[in-house]
């Protein structure tokens, strides 16, 4: 299983290319996802490692035997290789990005919540897939699929993603089993599925419904997405907590429980782990004041590394 999350010097880097709290003081979410890709287009152009660019996104080699027409001769004088132009009806793959909307996803100790941070990053991912011609679609959830809308590449595709991604919050709780097991059922063709919540759920509980997406061969992706204050739950001072699902409240001194607050986490974190790992299912874990361009590389990252193997 690939489970990574994005090394501190890379973190550094990209908080030069975009200023998260200035980006989600933005209330428009395409401005958002699009200055994402446009950062992340630029940090590749200016990266000296050969590979994996952007800029050769909507074209293919050119093999023996296929029409010649077909080649982009700009492309070859600067780049001394033969690319074919891909037609609007070539897609790499189906992809459809599952975004969760239960309650819990609304807590943020910072200028944001966890929910602002996943659905910028699920429209970034959307558009960046979109721009590699891809057909992407989108899921919301929370005890249930609320939203579906089927992987196409088409005009305004995009739009009807933002528009599920620009719902609030409004279920109660997060039930991941019967969101998965619907998702199973209505996705017939082979697919990347993109889920990305805080799993704040018995980890068993997601062997079954996951099973049986790896055996209709989709491939999965969890993003775990985590306030700061949930990983650390550092503070100064005793603090009023309160469950964002069952709304019940109480005072904690951070300093008298935070020990066993990290053994209950770190022993989620585990069993997670030890659900996803036989299933061969990448598992990347991002805290909401991760920089969005570098959470696009780990991702493609991710995806690129043979199973079992780290992403870097």
């Amino acid at each position: 299983m690939n489970h990574s999350s994005l090394p501190e010097s890379q973190k550094e880097v990209g908080s030069l290319w975009i200023d998260l709290k200035t980006l989600m003081a933005v209330r428009n979410l395409q401005w958002r996802a699009q200055k994402v890709v446009d950062g992340f287009q630029t940090g590749l152009h200016r990266s000296p490692k050969h590979g994996f660019s952007v800029e050769f996104s909507e074209y293919r080699p050119y093999c023996v035997g296929d029409d010649p027409k077909t080649i982009d001769w700009k492309l070859f004088a600067r780049t001394d290789r033969y690319y074919q132009k891909r037609f609007e009806d070539e897609t790499n793959r189906r992809c459809y990005l599952v975004v969760d909307q239960s309650k819990s996803m609304q807590f943020g100790s910072i200028a944001y919540n966890k929910y602002e941070y996943a659905r910028t990053l699920a429209a970034t991912l959307a558009l960046f897939l979109l721009k590699q011609r891809d057909a992407v679609g989108a899921v919301a959830f929370d005890q249930h699929v609320s939203d579906w809308l089927t992987a196409r590449f088409r005009t305004g595709q995009f739009q009807r993603i933002l528009s599920i991604l620009s719902k609030s919050c409004s279920g109660l709780s997060t039930d991941l089993v019967a969101p998965l097991e619907q998702i199973a059922n209505l996705v017939k063709h082979r697919s990347l599925i993109v889920i990305i919540s805080d799993f704040l759920v018995d980890p068993d509980l997601l062997h079954s419904p996951l099973s049986f997406l790896r055996a209709r061969k989709h491939e999965v992706v969890l993003l775990r997405v985590l306030d700061p204050m949930e990983l650390d739950f550092k503070s100064d001072k005793p603090v009023l907590i309160r469950d964002m699902e069952s709304m019940a409240e109480r005072f904690v001194d951070p300093i008298m429980v935070r020990e066993s607050y990290k053994r209950k986490f770190d022993a989620h974190s585990n069993a997670l782990q030890n659900v996803l790992s036989p299933l061969g299912i990448p598992f990347v874990d991002l805290t909401t004041t991760d920089p969005l361009e570098l959470v696009l590389s780990s991702f493609l990252s991710t995806r690129q590394a043979p199973t079992g193997q780290r992403a870097s």
